[in-house]
């Protein structure tokens, strides 16, 4: 077995970290998680970890498809959750769109795996850089074409990760991002 493993689950952690960062204010952080992925268990483990170090209460809320989403969302509202975290999920990033307006009309700051999702209106994203991954799949394609065997070849874990924040988001939600969390964003979308 080889190839690129883009597991993040110590990554919601560090978007919590991120969150609160932006809006100190934030306390209560809504989770959202698909329990049918494998590897959110560990990911959500490690974000529970992160909101007790910053004293932050979780509401973990789950969604398993698309259509769950606006439920889910209202579930987040009715605990008074003041912030997000979703988990790395395909879903979420299929769904980019729908969970970023989700969010944005529960006027709730939120924090993200993917670039795409800032792009589509998300506040806040931290995750690895999947153009990096990719670029980096397709070195070990042209290894194997060349004749190198798999099995010799060791599963990498993504080495570049990407901050990226929608100012955009923030002004619709009120809230003013510390010129320091500015000052580390790879990209700021205005």
């Amino acid at each position: 077995m080889t190839g690129l493993a883009s597991i993040s689950s110590e990554l919601g952690g560090k978007r919590l970290e991120l969150l609160k960062e932006a809006g100190p204010e934030v306390s209560r952080v809504a989770v959202v998680w698909n329990p049918a992925n494998p590897g959110h268990r560990l990911a959500l483990n490690n974000v529970e970890a992160a909101a007790r170090a910053l004293r932050a209460k979780i509401q973990v809320v789950e969604a398993r498809g698309a259509t769950d989403l606006p439920g889910a969302l209202r579930a987040v509202t009715r605990g008074r959750a003041d912030g997000l975290v979703a988990l790395d999920d395909g879903l979420f990033f299929v769904e980019r769109g729908q969970i970023a307006r989700l969010a944005s009309v529960s006027r709730l700051p939120a924090a993200y795996g993917f670039r795409e999702i800032a792009e589509a209106g998300g506040l806040m994203v931290y995750g690895p850089n999947l153009q990096d991954q990719w670029r980096r799949a397709a070195a070990y394609v042209a290894k194997i074409l060349k004749g190198a065997k798999p099995a010799d070849l060791p599963v990498e874990q993504p080495t570049k990760f990407e901050l990226v924040i929608n100012l955009k988001t923030a002004k619709a939600l009120g809230l003013t991002i510390p010129p320091s969390l500015l000052a580390r964003a790879d990209q700021v979308i205005e």
